[in-house]
This record gives structure tokens, sequence and C-alpha cells, in this order.
């Protein structure tokens, strides 16, 4: 950003001195919003017309009234508004918004499927003989809906659509981009890296197994647990990839997110324990979402390791590989549960809309989580697992009356706050070191004339003599 030439204020006395703010955002693109932090100088900003033809120079006659400085700090405040950093945090917020629905609706969608609402009127229960039920309007009943290896099957083969949604949306914007030119770059790209075909299939069906079952583990886990517990486990997997990369991907080690991890084992521990330990399911639900969070974690951090840097089309390709590598291989094991009777599941009564809702935002779930980076910073994308969580728990309680208290209520909050810990940037206390400065400037500039004026003479005699 270019600055205007600054002059002391005591060549134009005439002019009123006013603050000029300066936003530096050159990091920002790289460290994301945690680099915009405010420089704010205080300097007497002059503005003055220099001729070609002469030497000499002559004040501008000031604006009457404060219109100059107000349509200043009108530009000022449009141009920050309308900067890339501000784009980017307003798509940041729309993404999250997005994230957190699709997320919240696909887990609640597949606990609907496990345990149902039932309503009196549902039963043929009339008014006569509604005291003898108890003269309660809802009450839950567990459906015969009883497969979360088939839903795992059935939403995962949605990961097909990822590569036509992607050369679609490439042709929108790129209208002179041809569906074949689309498919060779992908392909051209995972050959650069070393790629042969038997390779690439190898890799794609590794990662559609660990798929699969992560994905099976946390569904599972829904028929145990609320949503709201599942969510809360599976928002651990941010800590896991943290110790995962620093081990694996060698990244730089921060003090604090040891800490995150140890909180987030530590809400673990109290929500596995949240029921007790004796004829409580509870601990299998809890290990099953943590499981899945590990699970998630480890096919992030390989994929990183063996695919490195990909672009959205190669990740779009391999998404959709593993979709038709699941659709073609799973099926089997699919129909082997079912006819063995450790599924069950009724065709006559099964909900296919909410199958197909909750199939569907999974699939915009993954959809965001992989191209909102295109749009915003990573930094929102991970916002979307733990602002679900609240809004999981209000639709908890208006649907099933969960009630939120003791130890659940602390495995939570301590699963947020090593959250958000481990969401620290690597150089954290810079930034609090320099937003500490600007404050302490801030609180500096802000007192009134009469602390910095020097020439008060106190009176030497007692102004209240005896």
């Amino acid at each position: 950003m270019s600055r205007e030439p600054e002059v002391s204020a005591i060549f134009n006395p005439r002019r009123a001195r006013a603050p000029s703010v300066v936003v530096s955002d050159a990091d920002a693109r790289h460290n994301g919003p945690f680099a915009n932090i405010a420089q704010i100088h205080h300097a007497d900003s002059v503005a003055s017309s220099q001729h070609d033809a002469s030497d000499c120079q002559t004040d501008i006659p000031e604006p009457h009234g404060s219109n100059g400085g107000i349509v200043h700090q009108f530009q000022l405040c449009r141009k920050s508004c309308c900067s890339e950093l501000a784009q980017k945090m307003y798509f940041g917020i729309c993404v999250t918004v997005l994230l957190t629905a699709s997320w919240v609706g696909s887990t609640h969608c597949i606990k609907y499927l496990y345990l149902r609402l039932i309503t009196s009127r549902s039963l043929g229960i009339t008014e006569k003989n509604q005291s003898v039920y108890n003269s309660n309007i809802h009450t839950l009943h567990y459906s015969p809906y009883n497969a979360p290896f088939f839903t795992t099957w059935f939403c995962t083969n949605f990961s097909i659509l990822f590569f036509p949604i992607y050369i679609i949306g490439r042709m929108i914007r790129n209208k002179c981009d041809s569906p074949n030119e689309i498919i060779s770059e992908s392909l051209r790209n995972f050959r650069e890296k070393g790629f042969t075909a038997a390779r690439f299939l190898t890799r794609c069906s590794l990662f559609c197994l660990l798929w699969v079952a992560t994905t099976y583990m946390y569904l599972h886990s829904l028929r145990i647990l609320l949503a709201t517990d599942a969510m809360a486990l599976f928002a651990t997997n941010v800590s896991c990839v943290y110790l995962l990369s620093w081990v694996i991907l060698h990244e730089q080690f921060v003090g604090v997110r040891i800490v995150a991890v140890i909180l987030c084992d530590t809400g673990i521990a109290l929500l596995a324990y949240m029921d007790g330990i004796t004829s409580s399911p509870t601990l299998g639900g809890v290990v099953l979402a943590a499981s899945a969070a590990a699970g998630y974690a480890v096919y992030k951090v390989l994929f990183r390791k063996v695919i490195g840097d990909a672009t959205y089309g190669q990740v779009s390709l391999f998404f959709s590989m593993m979709g038709i590598i699941n659709a073609s291989l799973m099926w089997p094991l699919c129909l082997t549960l079912y006819l063995t009777g450790v599924e069950t599941l009724s065709w006559e009564r099964l909900s296919w809309p909410i199958l197909l809702a909750a199939s569907g935002m999974f699939l915009a779930f993954n959809l965001l989580s992989h191209f909102g980076k295109a749009v915003t910073y990573e930094l929102f994308i991970t916002l979307g697992l733990i602002t679900a969580v609240p809004v999981s728990a209000a639709l908890d309680v208006v649907l099933y009356g969960a009630h939120f208290a003791g130890m659940k209520l602390a495995g939570m909050i301590l699963i947020a706050v090593g959250f958000f810990l481990v969401m620290f940037p690597d150089n954290w206390p810079d930034y609090i070191t320099r937003l500490l400065r600007n404050i302490i400037m801030l609180s500096h500039s802000a007192r009134p004339a009469f602390f910095h004026h020097r020439d008060i003479h106190l009176p030497t005699q007692d102004p209240f003599p005896s």
C-alpha cells in the first residue's frame, strides 16, 4: 500500500492533526487472518501540491468543515472492506456456515434412521387411551434399521460425483476448457509425480479401505451415542492430525498444541465414563467415535505424505476413483452382512428420502472441506467441525430431550478448548506481543492532553493553611 509523504505538522500549522491508519496485509495471504494485525502509526499527514514550472509552494485551500476527512475515512474503510483479505473472510464465514449445516444435517439424518421420533398419532392412539400411554405425545422407538455398513457404502458411492462436479465448475469458469483437456491435465499431473496406472489404482484402493473403515466406525457410533457426543469426539481429529504431522511430516513443534492434545484426550476420557462402566454401551460408542477421528487423521496425513500438494483436479479424480472402487468391490460385503443377519433393515419401511438427504449433505461436506481452500483460509474450514457441536446439541435437546451436564458437559468443553488451542499459529507469541504493543500505543494516544503537558507548576504552599 503506497503512502503519501509525511511532513511534520510544524510546517503547516493550519492543518488539523489527524492520525493516519495503515493496515499491512502482506503476510495475510500466507498466514491467514492471524497475520492481519493492524500496525497503527500516528503521524501528521500533509497534502502539498508542487508546480512543474516553479519551485515555490502554494497552500491549497482546505475544505470547509470536516467533509474532506469524512470522505478520506470512507475511502479507507471501503478499501479495507473490499480488500482480498476481507473477501476471503466473508467467504470463510459462508463456508463455515455451510459446513456446519451439512455436517449437522447428515449426522442427524443418519441418527434419525436409527432412532425415530414417533408420535402418538402415528401409533394410532386416540384421546381416550392417551392417559394409558402415559400422556406422552412423543416417544422414542428403535427402528428396525441397523445397517451402518450399508449406510457407509451408500454414502461413499456419492463420491463418484466429485470429478464430474469439478469438470462442470471448471467449464463454467473457463469456457474454453473441454472435458477431455481437464481429464488429461489431471492424469498428466499424476504421471509427473511418478504414478503409473497400477500404482494409482493401488493407492486408491488402500485409501478407499481406510475411508470406509473410518466412516463405518463413525456411523456405527451414532447407534449408541447421541449425535452431539459423536460429533464432539470426531472433532478431536484435529489434535491427531497435529501429532501425526509432527511425527510423519516433521512439522514444527508447538508446545501449546501438546496441551491441546492432552485436553482433548481428557475430554474423551470424561465422555467415555459419563454413564459409568457397568452394563453401559457408552464406552464402546466412545471408542468407535474416537477411532473414527484417529482414522480420519491418518487418512489426511497419509494423503499429504503420498500424494503431496495435489491440485483440485487430482483430489477430485482421486475421490471419484475411491467411489468407483467402493461401489464395485464393497457390495458383496454388504450383501453378506445382510444375509447373515449381522445388519438388519426393512426395505419396505426404509426412509429413502432421509438416506438420500444424508448422502447428499455428506457429499456437500466433503466438497466444501476440499474445495473451500480456493476461496478462503483453512481456518474457517476447520471451524465447521466445532461449530457444529452446539448446533447439534440444540437439536438433541429439542428432538430427543437430551441433557448435557456433569462429565458429559465437562468433556465437551475440554474438547472445544483443545480444538481452539490446536488452531493457534506456529508463532502465536509474536502475534500476542504485537497485539499488546498496539493496545499500549492506543492507550497512550487516547490520554487527554493534560497528562502530556510538561509546563504545569504545582503550588508549593498548602492551599488550605491551618
